[in-house]
């Protein structure tokens, strides 16, 4: 085509014509998966027009799945037991005033009841939280990203 109809396609050769079927092709994947997990996240009620803006300005699948990853349904983990557990505001507590000693906030969280035995059990379980929390959150996984990428490509 790009040799026998150069005036349908502007002049472009063969190759510039593959990049932009590639690019097209990229651009309406990732409108299709857009479109996806906003009516995913919507159903849930927990789309807000931030996060709704976040999503419609992404211009990468990597940068959509990484604002999609809290909201993505997911099998039972560990951390998701802590919380069921109470023990979110262990979790809170020792991200946000580090000047508590671990071991001393966590014996408030003791409830052999919930399998929660000793102090070690509860900062499991804040542990299994924060790293839930810091797994999820697309800025802090776009920084080590990039920070990867900057590292090997100097391996």
């Amino acid at each position: 085509m790009a040799r026998y109809r150069k005036e349908v396609t502007g002049g472009l050769d063969d190759t510039q014509l593959r990049q932009l079927e590639t690019r097209l092709s990229y651009l309406r994947e990732l409108n299709d998966r857009r479109q996806t997990i906003l009516k995913s996240i919507e159903e849930q009620g927990k789309l807000t027009e931030e996060l709704r803006s976040s999503i419609n300005e992404t211009q990468s699948k990597t940068e959509l799945e990484d604002l999609y990853l809290p909201y993505k349904p997911k099998r039972r983990t560990r951390g998701q037991i802590a919380i069921e557990n109470g023990l979110e505001p262990l979790a809170d507590l020792l991200w946000n005033e580090p000047q508590h000693t671990p071991e001393d906030a966590a014996s408030a969280y003791i409830n052999p009841e919930k399998g929660i035995d000793d102090s070690k059990a509860a900062l499991d379980g804040a542990r299994y939280i924060l790293m839930e929390r810091f797994a999820e959150d697309a800025g802090l996984l776009a920084k080590v990203r990039q920070y990867l990428w900057k590292k090997c490509a100097s391996c």
